[in-house]
C-alpha cells in the first residue's frame, strides 16, 4: 500500500487528487490549515477503504512547515507520492502590492514546495521509487505577473529534477491546468464571467488527465489539447499579445 501526502487537500484540485488517489488504493496524509474541514474530508475518504491521516498546518508558518517536512522525512509509513498543491492567486502588480503580500505569495508557490520536494526526494531516491507533483499553471507560459513567474519556476524545477531522477525510479511532474472550476478565483476576489465556457475544466477530468501524465513519468503535463495548443501559442507570440487580458476585481 502506498501513501500520498497532499497539501491544500480540502478543496478544488487538491481534494480531487485525494479522492482519485484514494480510489486507486493509496493511503493519504491530508494537509491544510482548517482542522475541522480536514476531518470532514477525511471522513469521506475513509469510507473508500483507505487510511487517512490529517495534518493541520499553515505552510507559511515555520512550525507548520516543519511539521509537514517531518512527516515527509519519517521512515514509518513513508510517503510515496507528494502533491504540492497549496497555493493562491494574487491581484495587482508588483509595484502596487505590499512586500509582505508578494513575499508570502512567492513562499507558498516556490519556497514551500522546494523544501517539501527536497525532503521527499531524499527518501524516495533512497527507496528507489516515488512520485512528486507540482501544481503549476498554463500561466507559466505567459508573462502575467508574479503568479506566472512562480509557476514558471515550478515547471523548470520539474523538468530539471525529472531529468535527473527518472532513471532512479522517482519522477517529478509539473501539472499545468487552465481555468478550473474550484474556489481559486473566488478566493482571489476576481470576476470570471468574461471567460468563455469552453475554456473551463472540471477538477475530476483535470486530475484524471494529470495522473495519466504522472503515471507515464512526464516532466510537464498540460491537460487537454486546447490548453496544449494555447500554451504552445503563448510561447511563440510576442509578449504583449500573450500577456493580453486580465481579471477584473469583484469589488
Amino acid at each position: 500500500m502506498t501513501t500520498a501526502l497532499i497539501t491544500g487537500a480540502t478543496a478544488g484540485i487538491g481534494l480531487e487528487f485525494a479522492r482519485q488517489l484514494a480510489d486507486r488504493g493509496n493511503d493519504l496524509v491530508l494537509v491544510a490549515r482548517d482542522r475541522e474541514r480536514l476531518e470532514t474530508v477525511a471522513l469521506e475518504l475513509r469510507a473508500r477503504g483507505v487510511t487517512v491521516d490529517v495534518l493541520a498546518a499553515d505552510l507559511l508558518d515555520a512550525a507548520g512547515l516543519d511539521a509537514v517536512d517531518a512527516r515527509l522525512a519519517a521512515d514509518d509509513r513513508p510517503i510515496d507520492v507528494l502533491v504540492n498543491n497549496a497555493g493562491y492567486g494574487i491581484r495587482g502588480e508588483l509595484d502596487e502590492n505590499s512586500w509582505d503580500d508578494e513575499r508570502r505569495h512567492l513562499e507558498i508557490h516556490a519556497t514551500v514546495p522546494l523544501r517539501l520536494t527536497q525532503t521527499a526526494l531524499r527518501g524516495m531516491l533512497d527507496r528507489g521509487r516515488g512520485r512528486v507533483v507540482l501544481i503549476a499553471s498554463v500561466a507559466a507560459f505567459t508573462p502575467r505577473g508574479t503568479y506566472s513567474a512562480a509557476k514558471a519556476w515550478a515547471v523548470m524545477l520539474a523538468r530539471s529534477l525529472n531529468l535527473r531522477t527518472r532513471d532512479r525510479g522517482v519522477t517529478v511532474t509539473a501539472v499545468c491546468p487552465g481555468f478550473t472550476r474550484t474556489e481559486f478565483h473566488e478566493r482571489m476576489g476576481v470576476a470570471t464571467s468574461g471567460i468563455p465556457s469552453f475554456l473551463w475544466l472540471d477538477a475530476p477530468r483535470l486530475v484524471r488527465l494529470a495522473l495519466r501524465g504522472v503515471d507515464r513519468g512526464r516532466a510537464v503535463v498540460v491537460p487537454t489539447a486546447r490548453y496544449r495548443a494555447i500554451s504552445a501559442l503563448a510561447r511563440i507570440l510576442p509578449d504583449r499579445l500573450s500577456a493580453g487580458g486580465g481579471f477584473r476585481s469583484r469589488d
